[in-house]
């Protein structure tokens, strides 16, 4: 049997983690030369095998390739594109076939979560309706955990460990000055439509912190917020309130709703954090500070989680063993078999049942009163916080890969995406 080459893009958000999963993806392939012949990435995403703009991974050497394990962001870039149907947008799929028969690829992996799993299904679509043999398997990543069908997603527990270090830290400060300054922070996390991230917050409870979690699976009640934040405040003299992004009215309004759509179509947001501090300043009078994590908790890779890095690779590995073993249109999913000691094991899912299909907290996971997570929630969070997978430091500052990302030649004209 003739050897394939490989195609391996990342997409949406990127993680502390994610490339990791491009250094599973790689050294598997390597390991089956026998199978596996090149393995191209795309530079930024899928827009790299539109554009026929390919990266030679074959050109880094094995130490460079390793070292993305501890090396947070996108490694060969990453993007925002959503590919339509094969029926609304066939010149794209045309292309894609164009490119992929040029440079004799039979694999494609695609590293993302729930957006860029629909993508994945697309491309593996193309062998039955238009004549290209190729596997697709969908490499699982998002720090909103919002993935069905898999215990957790990767780059989520490196995320949920920095809210809730940096949570806890930030409180401690409060605390020191409640008494004549400060008496609540307010924490703006990742997640649109699901609370995962915002649930992390909930563990510095266990440190004696007095915590409020506004979580979007819950909708938001002004005037029952600010009774439970005046309860903690006069209990303990401070209070901390992580808040999603996605925290939302009853009547779907987000605290944070901005108005532009980004590029898969989804409400930008940011901003819930200073629109809370404003209503408790207003409503308490309590004087507060609040801050947004946004990027730094994501691309915080100097605090992942051990947990969370090696899921990362693994799924990146599982991905390629799928493929190998003749699976199309997958993903591998993580299943878990216990919480002490923390077992889990791989399994697979149907891209029909992930594509645009989002996990949302289970309501036995928030507490009765909607303000913060019970015991079950903690069981499940704190495997996956678990472990300090510390990058090589230099001068007190982590060293972190830098490839070469050879470019392919291009074999075929050029291609305007739209």
């Amino acid at each position: 049997m003739a050897r394939k080459n490989a195609f391996y893009a990342q997409s949406g958000g990127v993680t502390a983690v994610i490339n990791a999963s491009a250094c599973g993806v790689i050294e598997t392939a390597r390991a089956h030369r026998d199978r596996i012949g090149k393995v191209f990435a795309g530079r930024d995403g899928i827009i790299g095998a539109l554009t026929e703009d390919l990266i030679d991974t074959g050109k880094e050497s094995p130490a460079a390739i390793a070292r993305l394990r501890n090396t947070p962001g996108g490694a060969f870039g990453s993007c925002r594109y959503k590919l339509k149907s094969v029926e609304g947008n066939r010149r794209e799929y045309q292309r894609l076939i164009e490119v992929f028969a040029a440079h004799d690829i039979g694999f494609f992996f695609y590293n993302g979560g729930g957006d860029s799993a629909d993508t994945c299904l697309k491309v593996s679509q193309l062998a039955e309706a238009m004549g290209y043999p190729i596997q697709a398997i969908h490499v699982p990543k998002t720090v909103d955990n919002d993935l069905p069908l898999t215990d957790c997603s990767p780059g989520f527990g490196s995320v949920a460990k920095y809210v809730a270090i940096s949570a806890l830290e930030a409180s401690l400060d409060v605390r020191s000055m409640a008494r004549t300054s400060t008496k609540v922070f307010v924490l703006e996390v990742m997640g649109r439509h699901a609370g995962w991230i915002a649930a992390a917050g909930g563990l510095i409870e266990d440190q004696g912190v007095p915590v409020v979690v506004l979580f979007p699976e819950i909708p938001f009640e002004e005037e029952k917020f600010l009774a439970r934040v005046e309860e903690l405040v006069a209990r303990y003299g401070f209070c901390t309130v992580v808040v999603s992004e996605g925290a939302h009215h009853a009547d779907g309004r987000f605290l944070a709703q901005q108005g532009p759509r980004d590029a898969f179509g989804h409400e930008q947001l940011g901003g819930a954090a200073p629109v809370v501090a404003r209503m408790i300043r207003h409503g308490l009078g309590h004087k507060f500070h609040w801050a947004v994590a946004d990027y730094l908790q994501r691309a915080a890779r100097h605090i992942a989680s051990t947990t969370d890095a090696r899921h990362a690779y693994e799924v990146g590995a599982a991905a390629v063993e799928l493929a190998l073993a003749g699976h199309n249109a997958v993903m591998p999913t993580i299943e878990r078999i216990s919480d002490k000691p923390y077992r889990y094991r791989f399994g697979m899912a149907p891209l029909a049942e992930v594509a645009n299909v989002e996990k949302f907290m289970p309501r036995q996971y928030i507490t009765d009163d909607g303000f913060c997570i019970t015991e079950p929630c903690k069981a499940y969070l704190r495997p996956l916080i678990r472990g300090e997978d510390y990058p090589q430091y230099k001068d007190g500052v982590p060293v972190y890969a830098t490839l070469k990302n050879v470019a392919v030649p291009r074999k075929l004209a050029t291609f305007d995406i739209h």
